[in-house]
């Protein structure tokens, strides 16, 4: 009896790329491929940019965004949290977490263009070229996604991770001031060094693609892909609105 889940027709990746002669070998047409993760990218990015509108209008219309805004972030992450334990559910999930995110993202930009203007379309144009560059650096292979080159990048977004939360933590109960904060040298090298991070992290989530393609993982996973490399850029972008920020300030 052939089973229609697609989770049990992925028998033939194994550890260390090894293939058994009895391995069920997924059909091609449903199978992760690159060239579908890409398209499910770029619609992210069409959904993300047109929720994104909505919030920046409110904005420029003199209406208050936060609410959208920090709403489309709590939701946003919930759902990220949610794909991470059921990625089989991120056909719907990733979709969703363009729109919310778009609102996010929207409130955020539009305020940041007020108190500095045409940083927005500095910050994108710094992510996009940021984004092809690495993609040409991993093609061509001039940077190589190793184990030692993982468990460090891995290692640093955790710290980073890390250091945000307590940070914003002791400054809704203390008097604290996060050294990241402000316009000092020490802040802007904390920024640069944040989105250094980020930008490697593009590294990982392009090899992820490469290896779930080679392991002909489910159809679904393409959504999964692609919402972990929406997400990268995500945060790319606002490590260089804070950037540019800090900077418009000297």
């Amino acid at each position: 009896m052939n089973s229609n889940n697609p989770f049990f027709k992925t028998k033939s990746f194994k550890k260390n790329d090894e293939v058994t002669h009895d391995a069920v070998v997924i059909d091609r047409n449903e199978a992760m491929t690159v060239s579908g993760t890409m398209n499910k990218s770029f619609l992210m990015l069409i959904l993300l940019i047109a929720s994104a509108a909505v919030t920046w209008t409110m904005t420029y219309n003199g209406q208050n965004p936060m609410v959208f805004t920090f709403g489309g972030a709590i939701v946003g992450f919930i759902l990220v949290l949610i794909a991470t334990f059921k990625p089989q559910l991120s056909g719907y999930l990733a979709p969703g977490y363009a729109i919310f995110e778009g609102l996010f993202i929207g409130g955020i930009s539009a305020i940041f263009e007020v108190m500095y203007p045409g940083i927005v379309i500095q910050a994108v144009s710094c992510t996009f070229v940021t984004f092809i560059v690495c993609f040409a650096l991993y093609k061509y292979e001039i940077v190589k996604v190793t184990e030692k080159f993982r468990a460090v990048v891995l290692a640093a977004t955790l710290a980073i991770a890390t250091y945000y939360l307590v940070s914003w933590l002791l400054t809704l109960f203390t008097s604290f001031q996060p050294v990241h904060y402000g316009n000092s040298m020490m802040s802007i090298g904390i920024s640069v060094f944040v989105i250094v991070i980020a930008a490697l992290n593009l590294f990982l989530d392009f090899d992820q693609i490469e290896k779930g393609v080679q392991a002909k993982m489910p159809k679904y996973m393409e959504w999964y892909g692609a919402m972990g490399l929406m997400i990268t850029l995500v945060w790319l972008y606002i490590e260089f609105l804070r950037l540019l920020s800090k900077l418009s300030k000297k």
